[in-house]
């Protein structure tokens, strides 16, 4: 995103926005994997797999699911298993057409990664394995970026963020900026043997769509499925989270404006997004009841579409 002035140095994280609790997801939301529809199945599989480095969780049924493989440790207090997180899932459509460029539908996939080692060593892979696809690099305060299109034109952001204590807030709003990023400089930096040999595997931080206008994203992101928004930029690009983060979700017309609803296109197939629990669940269904938005509930799962049909399927953890 362009520049934005820097907040005062002494903000106070935010507070909870003037709303109704029923009307807000809970804080504790968390992205799930980003379904692509693609033309090559296995072309994409070795760019997610051995650039970007997710590990293969599953496969089958022209579906391949990639992302963070299940984690034991064992510590003085037992033994704690961490299940497997999902990040993208690759579904084979050779028969759909590549969107054009100017339609909705996704800007970026956000891969988070837990240091920049591990961020490091997802770059130099990727940026190793297709010099050509890299697209740029920024530190935007909350975070440090580096931006890349995979093989079938899905842009891939893979980032790392700076600890929630120094971010800066005014208000309800944190303050995010786009600065230069040397990204020699920063592997030479922070790249480690160790990483390169140990890779860890990232998860899905946070979505960034291509939309039609900004006004009507903010009314059905904000207004109806319940997301605080912590940043804005005009009408060009709105940023929203739940809980205090910079942004699970985001939205923009930087190439998109005006676009109308999305037709069946090779690109973004889906956008899973996890609450807590099932009541969590159940509370967002009566909202978009509420506004009127139709939705699809098999009792596990809700799955609705947004103004420029993507489809969001909203899960619960228990």
């Amino acid at each position: 995103m362009p520049d934005q002035h820097e907040a005062p140095a002494e903000q106070p994280l935010p507070t909870e926005q003037a709303r109704p609790a029923e009307h807000a997801l809970p804080a504790d939301l968390a992205m799930g994997a980003v379904t692509l529809d693609v033309a090559n199945l296995d072309l994409m599989t070795a760019y997610y797999r051995d650039a970007v480095g997710l590990a293969v969780l599953a496969e089958g049924a022209g579906t391949v699911t990639l992302g963070r493989p299940a984690h034991v440790a064992n510590t003085s207090s037992g033994t704690t298993v961490t299940p497997a997180q999902p990040a993208v899932v690759l579904r084979h459509a050779p028969a759909m057409r590549h969107a054009g460029p100017r339609e909705a539908g996704l800007f970026h996939t956000a891969i988070l990664f837990e240091t920049r080692a591990a961020l490091s060593a997802a770059v130099y892979r990727t940026a190793t394995a297709h010099p050509d696809r890299f697209t740029g690099s920024a530190d935007h305060l909350v975070s440090e970026a580096f931006y890349f299109d995979d093989p079938e034109g899905n842009g891939v952001e893979l980032y790392w963020d700076r600890p929630r204590d120094t971010w800066q807030w005014s208000g309800d709003r944190v303050a995010m900026a786009t600065l230069a990023l040397d990204p020699n400089a920063y592997l030479r930096e922070h790249l480690t043997e160790h990483a390169l040999a140990a890779p860890i595997a990232g998860s899905v931080g946070h979505v960034h769509l291509s939309v039609g206008d900004v006004d009507t994203a903010r009314d059905f992101y904000a207004g109806a499925l319940g997301f605080d928004i912590t940043a804005e930029l005009g009408n060009q690009a709105v940023f929203m989270s739940a809980g205090g983060y910079h942004h699970h979700m985001a939205m923009n017309v930087w190439r998109s404006r005006g676009a109308g609803v999305r037709q069946a296109t090779l690109g973004l197939g889906l956008v899973d997004i996890v609450l807590p629990t099932a009541d969590a669940v159940d509370a967002l269904t009566e909202r978009m009841r509420d506004h009127r938005i139709e939705v699809a509930n098999d009792g596990q799962t809700v799955t609705l579409g947004d103004p420029w049909g993507n489809t969001l399927r909203v899960t619960a953890t228990l």
